[in-house]
């Protein structure tokens, strides 16, 4: 008997995972699973941009807002967590589709997690420390230095990857994109990657009408609610440190609101260079529901 069909849509932000993801699972009358690593968190409701209440009520969502920002939830986590999850539904469902945004947390749920030499606290309080005086730059450079070739695929503007990546590198003396390599794990299912290929300069419009969009919905308020609690990892993410720095009197809203749009096309920059890496994605026009049909059916 052929393994059940785990079906992975994938892109940069605002390219239309969602909807196609919510076509596709009432095509096929299954669930969903996200492996967006922003969309976890419960109190991010307008910054993640996770699908609509109308939309959750269309289809059965997992691992969306069912995490607080004051839980460590790594990709390694997730792995453990959602592995159970979708057991659970490919009893019911032989086709489950899963969506996302963040490469590391798919490849977790798909290859496994690579295990890494275990932390040293002592590393990694220095570490933390540094960051609370320096900030995100002597990070960056120093991993720039040790490891370039992580340092072209991490989010820059995420201190706890930087910190990981560097407490292994300090720890081990050797570059940290050499220790992440490994077999893949043996899953009892079988996955086909479908991924987004959204033209850039329209892609960039969708990014800075949706920032419009997240602004006139309460970003702002919700960054204003979320100040105090701003040193939080899960926080260290684009549209929330930007209004943070409003907040805390530094920067003008539309200053702000402008580099909110900057950086979140050059996230999705980087999230389209991790995906061009991954051969096995299948790549589709936006919106091309027949497109997508068709890989679909080539495996059921």
């Amino acid at each position: 008997m052929a393994k059940p069909l785990l079906i992975a849509i994938c892109g940069p932000t605002a390219s239309g995972k969602t909807s196609l993801s919510i076509d596709l699972a009432k095509w096929l009358k299954t669930e969903i699973l996200s492996f967006d690593s922003r969309q976890f968190y419960k109190e991010l409701s307008i910054g993640s941009a996770p699908p609509a209440p109308e939309e959750l009520k269309e289809v059965k969502h997992h691992f969306i807002q069912n995490k607080s920002i004051s839980e460590d939830f790594n990709a390694g986590k997730f792995e453990r967590e959602a592995l159970p999850v979708l057991s659970d539904i490919f009893k019911i469902h032989q086709q489950v589709v899963t969506v996302g945004g963040s490469g590391m947390y798919l490849n977790a749920l798909v290859n496994g997690f690579d295990e890494l030499p275990s932390e040293i606290e002592s590393m990694r309080a220095e570490l933390n420390t540094q960051f609370a005086m320096s900030g995100l730059e002597q990070l960056k450079s120093e991993l720039l230095e040790k490891d370039p070739k992580y340092y072209a695929q991490v989010d820059l503007k995420n201190p706890m990857r930087l910190i990981r990546a560097l407490e292994v590198i300090r720890s081990t003396g050797k570059p940290y994109s050499e220790q992440r390599t490994k077999p893949k794990k043996n899953r009892f299912f079988q996955t086909v990657k479908i991924g987004i290929d959204y033209p850039r300069e329209e892609l960039y419009e969708r990014i800075n009408l949706r920032v419009d969009l997240m602004m006139q919905a309460g970003l702002f308020e919700e960054a204003n609610q979320l100040h105090p609690l701003k040193a939080n990892n899960a926080l260290q993410t684009v549209g929330y440190t930007e209004l943070f720095k409003v907040i805390d009197g530094d920067w003008d809203l539309e200053f702000a609101v402008s580099e909110i749009k900057k950086n979140s096309r050059r996230y999705a920059k980087r999230q389209m260079t991790w995906f061009r890496k991954d051969s096995e994605i299948n790549w589709i026009e936006p919106s091309d529901f027949k497109a997508a049909q068709n890989i679909i059916a080539a495996y059921i």
